[in-house]
């Protein structure tokens, strides 16, 4: 289909004689004409905000929310936009929205040179072929949407009936693809403002949620090679953030008072990968790579485990967010994506209940007052016990390190010369961390 937007809008370059560019909703570029010079060796006709759209596939917010001031999300005819330096945008546009049924799901883009009066019948045909763009583009997104409303059901749903409804229906929309190898894919945190849908305009046919029947907006800018279907989840019960009153470690981890993990109900968008093999996950890389660019905020990105069709998407997904966590809980060793396979004993503590808290024997050593202690007992136990290396990791002398051990030691009740004592407060750190 996109070999088809391709088409259109090369009809639109040779209708108008200029060059076009083909944006979704959510400015993720799709499509676009030949760019020609003025001539004489002349650089191509592009500004700063048109070469990065191209470039990066995308325009920033600031970038849509600028044209989208314009009144571009309402209109049901051309916009001619001036040039503004000031917002790297050098050459006038011409905006053609391409609606159908009323909603708008992208824009036609014309450098305007001043030669198109927006009475030019030329322009009315082009809004033709906008139209025609516009149909294709809503049967996409319906067709997407649906995809994307099975695979929250073949996640969460609670029974294995409805499981395996979800999963029949889904294999029948993507056909071979979802019968060869596959991989899940969550990136968190995912918040609506993300999605870089627009502002104002009619959102006819999207719920509260920003997308059909009230689902979260995805809004992964544009489509992203290898995924076959995606969906915004909360990460319910997945959370297991500090309890109150305790701080995780920080080293290359989060701030002090800082929770790793996904907060209850906090967005997390979930992806499925086609593979071409089982024993090679770049497309997953990749597609991680490409969806970890959308989000405003920093986020992370998992990997589960690969498998072949879409019996076990459940414990997939579960593999994939464990996976995310755990890349946000080491950001330096792990993230910012992170392998099921390769989480090492977070594949453990993020099977572990949410909201457990802390155990007591470390909870003393998690205050906020105890920051550079904790951190201390975490270094000396990830290099499992031996002094000297953990001395020159932390920059402190050998005497140091021996004293603030005897400090923990006091507020753990724990005798760190004993095995099982330094497995509880380590493995008790790490999970803080989560």
């Amino acid at each position: 289909m996109r070999e088809d937007y391709q088409a259109l809008i090369d009809e639109v370059c040779a209708l108008l004689g200029t060059p076009a560019t083909l944006e979704g909703r959510d400015f993720s570029l799709i499509a676009f004409g030949a760019h020609e010079g003025d001539g004489d060796g002349a650089e191509p006709a592009l500004d700063p905000v048109r070469r990065r759209s191209i470039l990066g596939r995308r325009s920033s917010a600031e970038v849509r929310r600028w044209f989208e001031s314009f009144g571009i999300t309402r209109a049901t005819g051309p916009v001619r936009i001036d040039p503004e330096p000031s917002a790297g945008v050098e050459h006038g546009r011409i905006c053609l929205p391409v609606r159908n049924a009323g909603v708008v799901h992208g824009y036609i883009w014309l450098m305007d040179d001043g030669a198109l009066d927006l009475a030019d019948p030329r322009l009315e045909s082009a809004m033709t072929v906008a139209s025609r763009i516009g149909t294709l583009l809503a049967a996409e997104a319906g067709a997407e949407a649906r995809t994307g409303e099975l695979l929250r059901a073949l996640l969460t749903a609670d029974d294995r009936g409805a499981s395996e409804e979800a999963a029949s229906e889904l294999s029948g929309l993507l056909g071979p693809a979802a019968a060869g190898p596959v991989v899940l894919l969550a990136v968190l945190p995912w918040r609506a403002e993300d999605a870089g849908g627009g502002g104002g305009g009619d959102d006819r046919g999207t719920g509260a949620g920003g997308g059909p029947g009230g689902a979260p907006h995805v809004g992964t800018g544009g489509p992203v090679p290898q995924v076959t279907a995606r969906c915004v989840l909360p990460a319910t019960g997945t959370g297991g953030g500090t309890s109150a009153g305790t701080t995780p470690v920080t080293s290359a981890g989060p701030a002090a008072g800082e929770a790793a993990g996904p907060a209850a109900g906090e967005p997390v968008l979930a992806a499925l990968v086609r593979l071409r093999s089982a024993e090679v996950l770049d497309p997953a890389r990749t597609a991680a790579g490409r969806l970890l660019r959308v989000p405003r905020s920093p986020a992370v990105a998992g990997i589960g485990s690969p498998r072949r069709g879409l019996s076990g998407a459940a414990a997939a997904w579960r593999q994939a967010l464990g996976a995310a966590r755990a890349a946000r809980a080491e950001p330096e060793e792990l993230g910012p994506v992170a392998e099921w396979d390769g989480i090492g004993p977070y594949r453990l503590l993020t099977a572990l209940p949410a909201g457990g808290g802390a155990d007591p024997a470390a909870a003393a050593l998690l205050r906020p007052a105890h920051t550079e202690l904790a951190r201390t007992a975490e270094v000396f136990l990830d290099h499992a016990g031996q002094a000297g290396r953990t001395a020159a990791a932390l920059g402190i002398h050998r005497q140091t390190l021996y004293y603030r051990l005897s400090r923990i030691e006091s507020l753990t009740g724990l005798d760190l010369d004993e095995g099982a004592s330094r497995l509880l407060l380590h493995l008790a750190l790490k999970t803080a961390r989560l």
